[in-house]
């Protein structure tokens, strides 16, 4: 998709254009469809697959960024920090996977198995199994001991039984104009979210309105912080003051590039913004700017350009930042379903 094409499509979902009229009955087929299936696994006619192991899932119910993947880069390392082995699955998006699932590490090609996945192993130093057969993956990592799974992006993936839910919710964007996919951004209805274990907003604030929601679910707002300015190379880093009143050219080819620029900009630097389609590849043209500034790019933009041989070419990783209470409460909770997942595999 082009950027003008991915520009258009964010008027008519999230800036109140009527052009979302003509895609009303493609959206009503997708409501039918998405319905039905939702119907079958519910009913128990089409059957999920448990994976042997606990299954959390992390997921939304819009299309586009709200955060997903450093929270499930969080979630590993506090289920580590609780003594647990815990491994990721990913469908590997624009991936080119064969028929079997394939192991992803650090210095896998993108272009096989998916930007996010690459990032993933290399944030999280745990295995990370890519297959649209969630299934299969998940069964891969059973078999490598893994004795918790984190399915990324998978709440739309009913085949994969799961034991916790955790939708994550753009605090700012939320619903655009709440129509369904392809007259608006949602995937399945905001109803939905009344069945999920846990919702996490990111920015905009907490009070997130469900219409019908438990009010015992847990709703809780978290942010991202931005932690510092490396070397495409990984061999040097700077502190993001270090930029501070500098003109630089920001590069995002993710969901919603814009709160990347808004970042940089909240640190003093003057942004030229170069906003690629989500996912997009990059390439030495892409980067090659008239004006000689510096080029900062996101985490997840950055493993696909690892070929490129520039100096002035930076990225900035992040990391969640969630109050340490409700960090806790939440742990807790998934460790609670854990614990119910292997009480009833013993009965």
């Amino acid at each position: 998709m082009s950027v003008r094409a991915e520009s258009w499509i964010n008027r008519v979902w999230y800036e109140g254009s009527m052009w979302f009229l003509p895609l009303l009955p493609l959206s009503w087929l997708y409501a039918l469809v998405t319905s039905l299936r939702r119907y079958l696994y519910g009913s128990g006619i089409w059957r999920s697959r448990n994976a042997g192991v606990p299954v959390i899932v992390i997921g939304n119910i819009t299309t586009g960024g709200t955060g997903k993947t450093p929270l499930t880069v969080m979630l590993v390392q506090e289920l580590g920090q609780r003594g647990f082995s815990p491994g990721i699955v990913s469908r590997g998006y624009r991936g080119n996977v064969g028929a079997s699932p394939i192991a992803v590490t650090a210095k896998s090609d993108p272009a096989i198995v998916g930007d996010e996945p690459v990032l993933l192993a290399k944030r999280c130093l745990c295995p990370v199994v890519v297959h649209p057969n969630r299934v299969a993956a998940a069964e891969t990592l059973r078999d490598q001991g893994v004795d918790v799974i984190i399915a990324d992006d998978g709440l739309q993936h009913y085949r994969l039984a799961r034991d916790v839910e955790i939708a994550v919710v753009d605090g700012k964007r939320l619903w655009g104009n709440q129509r369904l996919l392809p007259a608006g951004p949602l995937r399945e209805p905001v109803s939905r979210l009344r069945s999920v274990n846990h919702i996490l907003v990111q920015g905009g604030g907490a009070s997130v309105s469900i219409p019908g929601m438990n009010e015992a679910m847990s709703v809780t707002e978290f942010s991202l912080r931005l932690l510092e300015v490396c070397k495409l190379d990984g061999e040097s880093s700077k502190s993001l003051e270090d930029f501070k009143g500098q003109r630089i050219h920001a590069v995002a080819a993710i969901g919603n590039p814009d709160r990347f620029f808004d970042a940089l900009e909240e640190y003093g630097m003057d942004v030229i913004r170069h906003p690629f389609p989500d996912h997009a590849t990059l390439t030495d043209a892409d980067l090659a700017f008239d004006e000689q500034c510096d080029v900062l790019m996101t985490e997840k933009d950055a493993v696909k350009c690892r070929g490129i041989a520039s100096e002035k070419i930076w990225y900035v990783p992040v990391e969640v930042m969630l109050g340490e209470a409700a960090k806790n409460t939440l742990m807790e909770q998934i460790e609670e379903s854990i614990g119910r997942y292997v009480d009833s595999s013993h009965v």
